[in-house]
């Protein structure tokens, strides 16, 4: 078990009820990052039905958790033969932090039919950059979880050169060695800094919504994480990340809408 499975483990309390403890190692700077609580989420749902794979997750995001101990309480929608459908609620301090719906299904590893390129091209991994060490102060120990190489313009805003356009680009892997797994896609989905910093916003950006839907059991190796945004209005803004595994082939994809710049 790696120290990602550790810190998302889910204990079976009844049908309906699991216990999990929020890691503090997932921080960005106070707050928990939302991919990886969607999944703690989804360890015990998965747990709970007779599928294998979370195909599709809509969260919405109350408040922040803090870390510590919290409970995940299951309400079974619907169960079929391909798919089961599930609301999730994480709970702490009898308060609803998360809502989510949730389908499962068991997903084959096969050719698909059809699908397009990526987005947007990456440079060789040895071409891009890593985001220099976070400051002790600043409470970002979600960094030392993973490793992440930028395609150099998308991260130009940290020294005052921001593209002007919403945008991130980045190779994804975890720092401990694991293949990658549904549950490290829900964390890869919310990975990237926010993509109004490109834009040349700043500050915590808080999640309000965001759905990801997984596509194909991703192969060993880094991931490309590609995201864009369509719109910035009025204090919100959207954001849409395609993830595609060592193979090219898309694995995931998820679309979040956002807060501008707080704090």
């Amino acid at each position: 078990m790696t120290k990602f499975d550790e810190a998302t483990r889910a204990v079976r309390v009844d049908e309906n009820t699991y216990d999990v403890s929020l890691d503090p190692g997932y921080s960005i700077g106070g707050p928990l990052n939302g991919g990886y609580l969607m999944a703690v989420i989804l360890r015990a749902v998965v747990d709970a039905s007779s599928h294998e794979h979370p195909v599709t997750t809509s969260a919405q995001f109350l408040r922040a958790p803090r870390p510590g101990p919290a409970r995940v309480r299951l309400e079974q929608i619907k169960a079929g033969r391909t798919a089961t459908m599930t609301r999730a609620t994480l709970i702490q301090d009898d308060r609803s932090f998360i809502e989510t719906l949730v389908t499962t299904a068991t997903l084959a590893d096969v050719v698909p039919d059809w699908t397009d390129g990526p987005s947007a091209v990456m440079p060789p991994l040895e071409q891009c950059v890593r985001l220099p060490d976070p400051k002790p102060e600043s409470n970002m120990t979600l960094n030392a979880q993973m490793e992440m190489a930028f395609d150099p313009p998308t991260i130009g805003w940290l020294d005052g050169r921001p593209t002007g356009r919403p945008e991130g680009r980045a190779y994804f892997r975890m720092a401990e060695p694991q293949d990658p797994d549904p549950y490290v896609l829900a964390l890869a989905v919310d990975a990237l800094p926010p993509v109004v910093f490109s834009a040349g916003e700043r500050g915590w950006a808080p999640t309000v919504d965001l759905t990801w839907h997984l596509r194909a059991l991703p192969a060993p190796g880094w991931l490309t994480l590609l995201g864009s945004g369509r719109m910035i209005s009025d204090g919100w803004f959207d954001e849409d990340v395609e993830v595609r595994d060592s193979t090219g082939r898309l694995v995931a994809q998820s679309r979040q809408l956002a807060r501008v710049g707080r704090g």
